[in-house]
């Protein structure tokens, strides 16, 4: 805190603006945050998103059979929390991609996220059924933030389901302290965050990258 002090009152005297300075030192935060943590989202990739939905839109009134084309439009709806418009999009395409685990899995996902508990878990369930490590375990920790609430022992579940996948996720930890603590099991929350940081000190250089925003809140909720 006294470094952040002593550089902003460095650029207010450099600057010769102390407002100009707030600006230049949250965008060195900004900068240091994508590079280091990640807890703050991307400025670029929302525009690069809807340049390729445009695209996307316009290839498939061309081509309204291109089934490819549709559900990565889909999966980019669901990306822009466009959730209702992205399951208009995936329902016809039950036939054509029974078959598919990714398919099942971003149909339950548009469900989960418009609030329809009930047909978002069947589909996810769906594709678990097709393929239990599908998206690297995923669909479990959809199922349980999508059933914390209400059902916390069906919610310890799906985590533990997703561990079994994989296992050094300090994402699963986080959920699995934040299951615990909504479930006044105030001890377990704390054993379970701390267990995930120990998790993070253990990785591997290349993993920590992934893994660092969640380390982060896994030490706030500690």
């Amino acid at each position: 805190m006294i470094k952040f002090t002593f550089l902003f009152l460095w650029l207010s005297w450099l600057l010769g603006n102390p407002i100009i300075a707030v600006v230049v030192l949250l965008l060195i935060l900004y900068a240091l945050d994508r590079r280091f943590i990640g807890l703050t989202p991307s400025l670029w990739k929302p525009f690069k998103r809807r340049s390729r939905i445009s695209k996307l839109r316009q290839h498939i009134a061309s081509s309204p059979s291109d089934v490819s084309s549709k559900h990565d439009l889909a999966r980019l709806l669901i990306e822009s929390k466009k959730f209702k418009e992205a399951s208009t999009v995936l329902e016809p395409l039950q036939g054509t991609l029974a078959d598919s685990a990714e398919y099942w899995d971003d149909l339950g996902h548009s469900y989960l996220q418009q609030g329809n508990i009930e047909k978002g878990e069947a589909y996810t369930l769906q594709s678990l059924k097709l393929n239990p490590k599908v998206k690297y375990g995923a669909p479990y920790l959809r199922l349980a933030a999508a059933r914390m609430k209400k059902n916390p022992e069906q919610a310890l579940h799906a985590l533990q389901a997703f561990q079994n996948i994989h296992s050094s996720s300090c994402e699963a930890y986080y959920k699995l302290a934040t299951i615990y603590k909504e479930m006044n099991r105030i001890e377990e929350s704390k054993l379970a965050a701390q267990e995930g940081l120990r998790l993070y000190k253990a990785l591997p250089r290349y993993r920590k990258r992934s893994e660092r925003k969640w380390a982060v809140r896994l030490l706030l909720k500690k």
